[in-house]
């Protein structure tokens, strides 16, 4: 028997050192400084809703997601808040526009966090001081959320749009005028609707400030543009090591911006990865039908949490290579499969039984690690050599 190291094979380090942000305390979440980026999304039900919502924010926080924010737009939904900030497994944020007479009663709910938006709440700067004091006295951080569309009026004036300029002029003025009072428990987002304004917001808001930052695409769109859009604005940058809290945006169920954002995260390292499958996209030298392969092969490992790499190849060219990196791999061809675990063949099974045994397999994997304890780093697994 020989003994054979699964788990990740070795990945890039960071693409780069993250950004030097102070740090605040979201809940039970730590927000900026050295914690990892963390992943929100936003319910869509009602808040008025208690049921309704505390569902939706189970579901959320069983797909992964760290801080949820909710809406409040009227008073039947800022008499909610108190219970679902109680009852919700996960940090709870109220969402505030238009009447600032709702943050001081998610404050006094208890939610973790407050997010306004001083472009579209009535004499907003005027009630800066009477929020700093009672933020400051109950411990809840601010996030100040400035938005492309509801930009206050006077900097539309000043700039003729929303350019990134007038986004990071805006936060921060709102910003200092909390300090002024004393008040530093804050986070920004300065988020547009288009990446590259969204991009350029974001690296002037990091040069010119050390608040942790929420990024944002706002109105992404439907599912699979709002995945292009937000993974190339956060990735270029992540990239940089700009970010401290991500939310997709998608015309989706809220679970899908959390899976978007997750992938994410574990694609630039910022996140150790999980199941990943690595398939070949076909061509003219596949010998399989390799679409249906990791079809299969993802839909019968889907909800795998144990960080393992599974190679799906079609092809003798590139197959064997890439299926002797990852910790599982098949490279097919001629009507049969390769089956490598660990850089190591184990075994050569007919086309018909290639998804069977990769699933066996991974779970054989699986199994091994939970037994050793040692679900994430570097197990081993012993297989007749």
């Amino acid at each position: 028997m020989t003994a054979i190291s699964l788990g990740m094979p070795s990945v890039p380090t960071k693409l780069a050192e993250r950004r030097k942000s102070r740090q605040i305390q979201v809940g039970s979440v730590a927000v900026g400084g050295d914690a990892p980026v963390s992943v929100q999304s936003m319910t869509t039900t009602r808040t008025s809703d208690i049921g309704a919502t505390l569902q939706q924010i189970a579901e959320l926080t069983a797909s992964g997601c760290q801080i949820v924010r909710v809406a409040c737009p009227t008073q039947d939904d800022a008499d909610a808040l108190a219970t679902i900030a109680r009852k919700s497994q996960i940090p709870v944020i109220a969402d505030i526009h238009f009447q600032p007479k709702y943050v001081f009663a998610a404050i006094d709910a208890g939610c973790a966090a407050v997010r306004v938006n001083p472009g579209n709440i009535k004499q907003f700067d005027d009630k800066v001081k009477e929020i700093a004091q009672a933020a400051k006295d109950a411990g809840t951080p601010i996030r100040i959320g400035v938005n492309a569309g509801s930009l206050d009026a006077r900097l539309l004036k000043k700039y003729g749009k929303a350019t990134p300029e007038a986004l990071v002029e805006s936060a921060l003025w709102e910003a200092s005028l909390f300090e002024e009072h004393g008040f530093r428990d804050i986070k920004i987002s300065v988020k547009h609707n288009d990446p590259v304004v969204m991009v350029n917001a974001y690296r002037q808001l990091a040069a010119q400030s050390d608040y942790p930052l929420h990024l944002g695409v706002t109105e992404a769109g439907p599912a699979f543009q709002g995945t292009i859009k937000s993974a190339v604005a956060f990735g270029a940058l992540l990239a940089e090591g700009i970010g401290d809290t991500i939310r997709v945006s998608l015309s989706a169920p809220p679970a899908e911006e959390i899976k978007v954002g997750i992938q994410i995260l574990e694609a630039l390292n910022l996140r150790q990865r999980r199941l990943e499958i690595v398939s070949c996209p076909s061509c003219g030298r596949a010998q399989v039908d390799v679409y249906k392969l990791a079809e299969e092969v993802t839909a019968g490992l889907e909800g795998m949490e144990v960080p393992l790499r599974v190679a799906v190849m079609g092809c003798v060219v590139n197959g064997p290579g890439e299926a002797r990196e990852a910790d599982l791999g098949v490279a097919s061809g001629n009507g049969k499969g390769q089956i490598f675990v660990k850089g190591e063949v184990i075994k050569t099974v007919p086309e018909s039984k290639i998804v069977e045994t990769l699933i066996d397999e991974a779970m054989k994997i699986a199994e091994q690690m939970e037994r050793d304890g040692v679900a994430s780093g570097e197990p081993q697994i012993s297989v007749a050599g």
